[in-house]
C-alpha cells in the first residue's frame, strides 16, 4: 500500500499537544481517511492518507 503525506510535525510537540492527531481528526472530518504515522529517521509524525493509484 501506498500513502500520501498531507502534513508533517515534529516529535517535540510541547507535552500534551498532539497536532497530527488533531489536523488527522479534522481531515476525517472532511470525510478523508487520514492516519498518523511516525517517521523515526526524522523524527516527525506524519498524516498520510492512501494513495491514488492515477497519481
Amino acid at each position: 500500500m501506498s500513502a500520501k503525506v498531507l502534513e508533517r510535525f515534529p516529535a517535540g510537540a510541547p507535552r500534551g499537544a498532539w497536532p497530527a492527531e488533531e489536523f488527522a481528526a479534522a481531515r476525517r472530518a472532511e470525510g478523508e481517511p487520514a492516519t498518523v504515522v511516525m517517521d523515526l529517521q526524522s523524527d516527525a509524525f506524519l498524516v498520510v492518507v492512501p494513495a491514488n493509484e492515477e497519481e
